[in-house]
């Protein structure tokens, strides 16, 4: 009976690596829906839909929210799971602060076409950011750009072969992982089926796209990177790799609350982010973030 158990196990983890290799990146990191969540909380925000294209033709969607008094426009890249409608609630902060907020889908999530792909994903980051600059709301030198975990490593590779680098005034990486491959092989250890395939499954993953590759030159904009420490997906020694690999000026804020991609849950945070902002759009002598998270 243990034995046939066994069996059965190791056949389904065969069918699982054999996916993923086949599949690449994608089935591994990408995990779209394309149900639209209703929330009476985004209801209460003015917003409006927004459709655009990719370089390569692709149709995507996705939401702005204008700000009253705006202050800068952002340029939200959500994680790998579900889509925006979903995402979208840990960074409405942002709209009550004053700033734009421009969220968008990945192709094969949410309202935007086509089929989930990493390299996809990287196209329809660039054009979002293009189209956020085209807006006519948008003060073309006061963009922000914000990825949280899988969003955070795309929002880095977007920022530094962007042609409008010079005009971006500030990237807010949250919860995101170093290396595709490091992460890979983090979770494939995790489970005592999965542990003896890490290495040959992780060296299959392109590292092309990964942060810790590029974060060195995102300088100068200003970088903010933030993690929680008791991140139970991406453990915190992800953003500190990532620290460690960038170049002045950056911040490093290692945050209380549990859980994943869980630092804007707290309010002194949200408080002490649209300060950065603020510093950041509208550089000045300033003195040093009261009370920074260290």
């Amino acid at each position: 009976m243990i034995a046939t158990m066994i069996k059965r196990a190791l056949i389904r983890v065969s069918g699982i690596v054999l996916l993923i290799v086949t599949a690449g990146c994608s089935s591994l990191f990408l995990h779209p829906s394309r149900m639209m969540r209703e929330s009476p909380m985004v209801k209460m925000f003015s917003h409006r839909d927004v459709v655009f294209q990719a370089s390569d033709g692709m149709v995507l969607h996705g939401w702005y929210f204008p700000a009253e008094n705006s202050r800068g426009s952002v340029l939200v890249l959500h994680g790998n799971a579900e889509n925006l409608s979903t995402h979208v609630h840990s960074v409405l902060w942002l709209v009550k602060e004053g700033f734009n907020l421009f969220i968008i889908d990945y192709r094969g999530y949410g309202w935007s076409g086509g089929e989930q792909s990493l390299e996809g994903a990287h196209l329809d980051a660039a054009a979002a950011l293009e189209k956020l600059f085209d807006m006519p709301e948008t003060d073309q030198d006061r963009v922000v750009v914000l990825g949280q975990s899988l969003g955070g490593s795309i929002a880095v590779y977007t920022v530094v072969h962007s042609p409008r680098k010079d005009r971006i005034r500030a990237l807010v990486v949250d919860s995101a992982f170093s290396s595709y491959r490091r992460i890979a092989r983090e979770k494939l250890n995790d489970f005592w089926l999965t542990w003896p395939f890490q290495y040959p499954i992780s060296w299959t993953m392109t590292d092309k796209y990964s942060a810790e590759k590029w974060i060195g030159k995102v300088s100068p904009v200003p970088l903010l990177i933030l993690h929680g420490l008791d991140d139970p997906i991406v453990p915190t020694h992800h953003g500190r790799l990532l620290f460690e690999a960038a170049r002045q000026p950056k911040e490093l804020w290692l945050t209380a609350t549990p859980g994943h991609i869980q630092s804007f849950a707290e309010e002194k945070v949200r408080r002490e982010a649209a300060l950065f902002l603020e510093r950041s759009i509208e550089p000045r002598t300033m003195a040093a973030l009261r009370g920074r998270i260290r």
